[in-house]
């Protein structure tokens, strides 16, 4: 039986506009689940592959939605706790024809930001093999930055693989300098590290892959692939280094998710044992399907729609 992956992070009730304009103008919305680590979490649920998540939710309707929408996904909610005090994020996106659409939050004192080390405590590592974070959670607060570091310390002292995604969201942090600081030693202790070029630039100071690469692998990284759009992804070890090509796609939707995608892909694959090179073009083909959908999490396909993209069996 192959061992499952472990989410944490701050899923979010989500608005979606319905017609175009500024979110204050826009009447009509759709509501959903978001939140970076969601979406990787159904990535590898749609592909059949065991997922649990850590996080507290509110004692409240976007609460329950959520709690629901994991079982429904086949996520488990062991790992979930309820707070009576503290509500549970949302946020609300707008539409756009093209380019990235605007996204506000409302996640200040939420149920999520006030995880700590003593949730961490109470997480059973056994029966995982890996545990995937993002820059999201040590952003939310102090305690969540504390229980960031103390969880990547607690998976790995337990076995666990970790991949880290910096997931930059500057308008969490207190300042830059922190937000750099902490993502660079963050990432730097992670298996994987999944950057942007464009977050290589804050984080790094440079946009090159190679360069990136190098960055983290010095640090202690085991893995850096540099996201790097349509053009695909550059995989760097102290063993090899080579550009993985992107999948074409005859219309972008959405960008918001595909970085995700991206996280699922490759991490299903590496749950499977897949070679490195497997792994991010699964990773590709992920996160080329979600640009297609509107959704933050709907265009993640199942295991034979992934097969039929792919062009190969799974």
């Amino acid at each position: 039986m192959r061992k499952g992956a472990i989410l944490v992070g701050e899923p979010m009730g989500l608005f979606i506009a319905q017609e175009e304009g500024e979110l204050s103008r826009v009447g009509n919305y759709s509501l959903a689940v978001a939140g970076a680590e969601f979406n990787v979490a159904v990535g590898l649920a749609r592909l059949r592959l065991p997922v649990a998540y850590l996080t507290c939710l509110g004692a409240d309707p976007f609460g329950e939605r959520i709690f629901q929408t994991l079982k429904d996904n086949d996520i488990s909610g062991e790992f979930v706790s309820f707070s009576e005090e503290r509500p549970t994020g949302f946020m609300m996106k707008n539409k756009v024809r093209e380019g990235d659409p605007k996204i506000f939050y409302f996640r200040k004192g939420s149920a999520a930001s006030g995880l700590s080390w003593k949730d961490v405590d109470r997480v059973d590592f056994s029966g995982y093999g890996f545990l995937h974070m993002t820059g999201i959670l040590p952003a939310l607060s102090e305690s969540t930055r504390e229980a960031a570091y103390y969880l990547m310390k607690k998976a790995r002292e337990a076995g666990l693989k970790v991949s880290f995604d910096p997931n930059l969201r500057p308008q969490l942090w207190p300042d830059q300098s922190t937000m750099i600081r902490v993502i660079n030693e963050l990432a730097s202790q992670a298996d994987y590290v999944f950057p942007g070029e464009a977050e290589g630039e804050i984080l790094c100071g440079t946009r090159d892959p190679q360069a990136i690469g190098s960055f983290y692998l010095q640090r202690g990284a085991g893995m850096v692939v540099t996201k790097l759009g349509s053009r695909g992804a550059y995989l760097m070890t102290a063993q090899e280094q080579v550009l993985v090509p992107g999948f074409p796609v005859e219309q972008v939707v959405d960008t918001v998710g595909a970085g995700d995608g991206f996280a699922a892909g490759v991490l299903s694959a590496l749950m499977e044992e897949k070679t490195l090179y497997e792994a991010v073009r699964r990773g590709n083909a992920v996160g080329a399907i979600q640009v297609t959908s509107v959704g933050d999490n709907d265009g993640l396909p199942t295991r034979e729609e992934l097969a039929a993209f792919m062009g190969q069996e799974l």
